[in-house]
């Protein structure tokens, strides 16, 4: 994983990264994606948010996450959402999970940060035979002018600029926000992409929930708290208290399997 702590900014984190978008489920359940009765381990859960999905349509999902700060708001998560979801410390490249377990291993918003040869090698092992690997990111667009402004402002505190997050940063092409060496990747390992797909969906911020999205992007998670809090001050001072921002997302889906 990247040295990016997302635990210094847990709280905002549990409180801004709920936005999956509400189609996610029924379009994997179209792709004869079931999750009733399925052993699932959700690598790099952070909150819990997509394993909270799945807990809702009867799957057993295990929840590996390398931060403690973000596995303890998972777990208050659970405690306030009448859920039983376990948390494990942990990576993607060594889960601690046993071997050849689980019928589907899932990865929200996380795998820009792995040693992907090595997270492959480990979801391969935990994974029944002809298993399947889904791995999905999403995020705000730029367009909007709420989004402009942020930019520019958090843009004068991130040494080096406003680059994507992760192994993103290195590649020279990606299609639907993925870079094209990880399809390579995958099939040289032995996973067929099933379906590839972009849901496109909008979330309503106030003010004050903007703010909180801010600073759980890796732009800001990334820098001390002394020096995160300037452009979250700036950008606050810059902002309406009374408004509210609808500000347009995509969720890119990748279904694979293991053949």
């Amino acid at each position: 994983m990247s040295e990016i702590d997302f635990g210094q900014v847990a709280n905002s984190y549990a409180r801004s990264r709920e936005d999956i978008p509400v189609t996610l489920m029924e379009s994997l359940q179209l792709r004869n994606i079931f999750f009733d009765g399925k052993t699932i381990a959700d690598l790099g859960s952070g909150t819990g948010v997509l394993a909270r999905k799945m807990a809702m349509r009867k799957a057993n999902v295990v929840g590996i996450e390398p931060s403690q700060g973000l596995i303890n708001q998972a777990v208050l998560l659970n405690q306030m959402k009448n859920f039983n979801i376990p948390y494990q410390l942990g990576t993607a490249e060594a889960t601690g999970l046993e071997d050849s377990q689980f019928d589907i291993v899932t990865v929200m918003r996380a795998w820009h940060w792995f040693d992907r040869a090595k997270a492959i090698q480990e979801i391969k092992r935990i994974l029944k035979a002809k298993g399947t690997l889904i791995i999905i990111d999403s995020g705000f667009l730029s367009g909007p002018a709420v989004v402009e402004k942020t930019l520019k402002v958090i843009g004068k505190f991130v040494v080096g600029g406003l680059t994507p997050a992760g192994s993103k940063a290195d590649s020279k092409m990606r299609i639907n926000g993925f870079p094209v060496e990880w399809f390579e990747e995958w099939k040289k390992e032995g996973f067929e992409i099933r379906d590839f797909y972009k849901l496109n969906y909008s979330v309503t911020f106030s003010k004050e929930e903007w703010v909180e999205r801010v600073e759980s992007t890796s732009w800001l998670a990334g820098l001390d708290e002394s020096v995160r809090k300037e452009p979250l001050k700036e950008l606050t001072d810059s902002l309406s208290a009374d408004e509210s921002f609808e500000v347009p997302h995509d969720c890119n889906v990748c279904i694979l399997r293991l053949v």
